[in-house]
């Protein structure tokens, strides 16, 4: 898959809330014109956030709506790493000074789970919607308050006091099998690409005839294509036995003849 695609899937992707919820403003990512746009490969070996990260910068640097000023600068006190700030921005136009933290998730959302902004983990258990929106609002956007923040960014002739909060919060969500009422709100619904499953509904006849690519985790944010080695249930079903064994929770395309591709997790617990 070619290397601009993964620039379109970020830009295609929605931010998981719109405006302003929960105390945070969401970054009101710029329009990008890829036509001109000759993008620098992304390192084989960063692991999906730094992607993404690399991927936003050299897009906002394509933009002529804002200028970068910050990226991945680390806040240090004395030999401790406090944190580090994603981007700082210059708006062109009115001259504000952003603070935008990248956030970039991949969600299903558990029924089960009785209070609704709890509902939405990562596929492996690992991380949590509700966990990581209190660490931006709490932690990543006070660290600039912070002593040692205020002097990093002194350093650098930029005023804390003056700088505006935002977060670029994108998210790929999968509801659960077969559901198909679901309250989102205040939640964007139009980030809902797919579903997930469990091991048992994927061994039943609904499956057995189509055919599947199981992505790396480099390609999750990719969207399904013709031109790809397809493999027979027999062969993703192996693949998903292996992963689920060690307690991961592949994501898997399907293709089913005719029809749209669809995109499910099939989970491990």
């Amino acid at each position: 898959m070619t290397l601009i695609k993964q620039f379109q899937s970020f830009l295609n992707t929605p931010s998981i809330w719109n405006n302003e919820q929960f105390g945070i403003e969401q970054f009101n990512f710029p329009v990008v014109d890829l036509v001109n746009f000759s993008p620098t490969p992304i390192p084989d070996n960063l692991r999906l956030g730094h992607q993404m990260e690399s991927i936003c910068k050299q897009l906002l640097e394509h933009s002529s709506q804002f200028d970068v000023l910050v990226y991945n600068l680390p806040i240090r006190e004395g030999k401790q790493t406090l944190g580090e700030i994603d981007f700082i921005l210059k708006d062109a136009a009115t001259k504000q000074i952003i603070h935008v933290e990248l956030t970039y998730k991949f969600y299903i959302i558990n029924p089960d789970i009785s209070e609704p902004l709890h509902q939405l983990i990562g596929p492996n258990k690992s991380d949590a919607f509700f966990m990581k929106m209190e660490k931006i609002k709490n932690k990543q956007f006070a660290l600039l308050h912070s002593e040692a923040g205020t002097a990093a960014l002194s350093s650098l002739n930029i005023d804390a006091s003056k700088l505006v909060h935002q977060t670029c919060f994108k998210a790929q969500l999968f509801k659960p099998y077969n559901l198909e009422a679901l309250h989102l709100s205040p939640l964007n619904k139009n980030c809902i690409v797919g579903y997930w499953l469990r091991l048992k509904n994927f061994t039943t006849d609904a499956f057995r005839n189509y055919q599947f690519y199981i992505p790396t985790k480099k390609e999750w944010a990719l969207n399904p294509e013709v031109n790809i080695e397809w493999i027979s249930y027999t062969d993703a079903l192996l693949d998903i036995e292996l992963q689920l064994a060690k307690q991961k929770s592949p994501l898997v395309w399907m293709k089913k003849n005719d029809m749209p591709f669809e995109k499910f997790f099939v989970v491990w617990w």
